[in-house]
């Protein structure tokens, strides 16, 4: 039997501020218990499971964190996750102007049960990736995928590299010149955990085991690494995928999102 009593323990402990370099451009700032991450392609609150903050002190504090945004001419998004307190957080942040995104699942994967030699099929070449241009050729292929614009994508991963080139590892599947998948893994240093982002898959290339394939060799280098544990918010396109894997759900998150008017 799975613990997921102390993976969600762990998670809880280690996952919930961003560990590891900080990107060139971006500021970490705390006001009170969550801390604002400052200078990305849109500003982000983090928080701890309980920030210990209730009624018209959060409201204030909410108020805050969009206020400060907005001053910016920035949007920001605050993740929540289901068991988070206080229980009416997510009601505060939509009365503040904050609109709620789709519900991810949690799920926490073992490195050494999920790792395997990546099977491929006949014409698809798997490559670690991290020049400019190819960041560039993943977030259009991301575009493509999600049908609207992810260029940010491209200065999100070249700055992660740049920074910290030991804690990322991106990963592309090609077919004829196309990334036709890609996917990346950061490493959270002085933790258990690894992070599995990306893992977007052009529509007709679905249905071969690219996602798996990439899955596989993401938890092969965390597992080489001595990374334990796997981290995916997974969307109900991928959640089946990594269920079948072993991963194990311990809560779900949601992003509230706020937008300074047009």
């Amino acid at each position: 039997m799975v613990d997921t009593v102390a993976l969600l323990a762990a998670y809880d402990a280690q996952m919930r501020m961003p560990p590891g370099a900080v990107p060139a451009g971006v500021t970490h700032e705390y006001d009170g218990p969550v801390l604002r991450v400052v200078g990305a392609h849109v500003g982000r609150v983090r928080a701890p499971r309980d920030i210990g903050v209730t009624g018209a002190a959060l409201d204030r504090l909410i108020a805050r964190q969009r206020d400060y945004f907005r001053a910016r001419g920035q949007g920001v998004e605050w993740k929540v996750r289901a068991h988070d307190l206080p229980t009416d957080l997510p009601e505060r942040l939509v009365a503040a102007g904050f609109v709620p995104g789709a519900p991810s699942a949690v799920l926490i994967g073992v490195s050494d049960e999920v790792a395997a030699e990546p099977v491929l099929p006949g014409g698809v070449l798997l490559r670690e990736v991290s020049e400019p241009d190819d960041m560039r050729r993943i977030a259009d292929q991301q575009t493509a995928v999600w049908g609207f614009d992810c260029s940010w994508v491209a200065s999100d991963l070249t700055t992660r590299v740049d920074a910290g080139p030991g804690e990322i590892t991106i990963l592309v599947a090609e077919a004829g010149g196309r990334v036709v998948c890609s996917a990346w893994v950061i490493y959270h240093p002085g933790s258990d955990f690894v992070a599995l982002l990306g893992g977007t898959t052009l529509p007709d290339w679905r249905g071969r085991g690219l996602y798996g394939a990439l899955l596989g060799a993401r938890a092969q280098k965390a597992a080489a690494r001595g990374f334990r544990l796997l981290h995916v918010d997974a969307s109900p396109d991928s959640a089946p995928i990594l269920r079948r894997r072993g991963f194990q759900e311990i809560t779900a998150s949601r992003h509230y999102h706020w937008n300074p008017p047009e």
